[in-house]
């Protein structure tokens, strides 16, 4: 969690001086680096914006090139930003990029962290709200499964036959969708032997008893606040002035809805993401989130970023021919302007041993250089798994003929 003073939030947007406003009509450096299709995204503040990143295409600079220009232009105080990300290292990254690009360091952006961290401070505003105290405490994945096995128990349900980790799954499953116990739809009656709907509602009541909330419920009271209460949505609306998101194909639908509710008045939200990056949806993600958002917004704008830095061209066409066979993307094409490099190869063996021990022999051919191209060193070689038990096959490959790796 960030560990900004919750009490600071609305104290440290104190009125812009003068000489804060003098700084819109000064240059800005920052832009220079750009290319015009990032310039286009970092310029295009108001209403709601699509951000379409390619992988490698420098979504992050374009991202915090745009917190920086809201700031030097005098758009939006610092505590007027709501800046999401999916990870607490992201968003100390991000962070510091903006005072690098801004040349000094940045104070009171206490909305610049992921979902949980920003919920978790607006929860504490408005806990009551809830039926919970602003003390309450956030119980991790341990004392969850504790307390659902109590309640199984309680129950008399056959704990081995039902598990307490499916339960936590289904009520994780449900709290992503944004739903109470009360809205789980009627199809999801029969889940957990029938008891499933019952135990989530009882599970809830536990929670409040206890003054606790799991992280789901981080998103999910707030959803349920602004949904019942719009006076407190219009605080958030006056206090909040621009948004934006990284990861958009990421999100779930509890995270979309709070997204969308807090974006309603000024439609400032600019959304970065990659449909064709979209991995997650065994664990929620929702990527109709990211191909809905013109419906969503009408009249919003849709940037693509498409020059690739980091791949090669015949990479890059490899990539593009099998992400075409997927009808449901809103497209791009990517391109660099990097050397042709090697062409893509697909080879195939019988097991793994026989994989292991032709790319330990390809490996010493690119570290002897005797591929008819420069000598590679083995650090600049990786090898990608799909699962940590296929490295065992490598691992006993390179100790048999003697090749380092870490």
């Amino acid at each position: 969690m960030s560990e900004f003073d919750e009490t600071e939030a609305f104290e440290t947007g104190a009125r812009l001086s003068l000489s804060q406003r003098a700084m819109g009509v000064r240059p800005a450096p920052y832009l220079d680096s750009l290319n015009p299709a990032q310039r286009r995204a970092v310029e295009a503040l108001d209403g709601p914006v699509l951000v379409l990143a390619g992988a490698g295409t420098g979504k992050t600079r374009a991202l915090t090139a745009r917190i920086a220009h809201l700031l030097h232009t005098g758009r939006a105080r610092p505590s007027e930003i709501l800046a999401v990300t999916f990870t607490n290292k992201a968003a100390r990254e991000m962070k510091d990029r903006i005072g690098a690009l801004l040349g000094q360091r940045v104070e009171g952006m206490p909305w610049l962290g992921t979902f949980h961290a920003i919920c978790v401070k607006m929860l504490r505003r408005h806990a009551e709200l809830a039926g919970l105290r602003n003390n309450f405490t956030i119980i991790d994945t341990d004392d969850q499964l504790r307390l659902l096995k109590q309640l199984i128990q309680a129950a008399n349900i056959d704990e081995k036959r039902w598990p307490a980790r499916h339960l936590a799954g289904l009520i994780d499953h449900w709290k992503n969708r944004a739903l109470t116990p009360e809205r789980v739809p009627a199809e999801d009656g029969s889940a957990f032997n029938g008891c499933g709907v019952a135990l989530y509602r009882e599970y809830q009541a536990r929670l409040k008893t206890l003054n606790a909330a799991d992280f789901g419920d981080l998103l999910l009271h707030m959803v349920t606040i602004f949904q019942a209460h719009p006076d407190v949505l219009a605080e958030w609306h006056r206090r909040l002035r621009y948004i934006l998101v990284d990861e958009y194909q990421d999100t779930n639908v509890a995270q979309y809805l709070w997204l969308r509710l807090l974006a309603q008045k000024h439609r400032n939200i600019c959304c970065v993401g990659d449909d064709d990056q979209s991995i997650y949806g065994w664990r929620g993600a929702e990527v109709g989130n990211i191909l809905r958002f013109e419906t969503d917004f009408p009249g919003a704008q849709v940037i693509r970023l498409e020059q690739n830095y980091r791949s090669t061209p015949h990479i890059l066409a490899a990539a593009s021919k099998l992400i075409s066979a997927n009808a449901d993307r809103l497209g791009k094409t990517l391109w660099t302007e990097a050397d042709a490099g090697e062409q893509v190869r697909l080879i195939g063996h019988w097991d793994g041993e026989e994989e292991a021990r032709w790319i330990g022999e390809d490996i010493e051919a690119m570290a002897g250089g005797t591929r008819g191209l420069r000598p590679f060193s083995l650090d600049e070689i990786a090898i990608l798994v799909r699962a940590t038990h296929q490295m065992r096959a490598f691992e006993d490959r390179f100790l048999t003929i003697g090749l380092p790796y870490r």
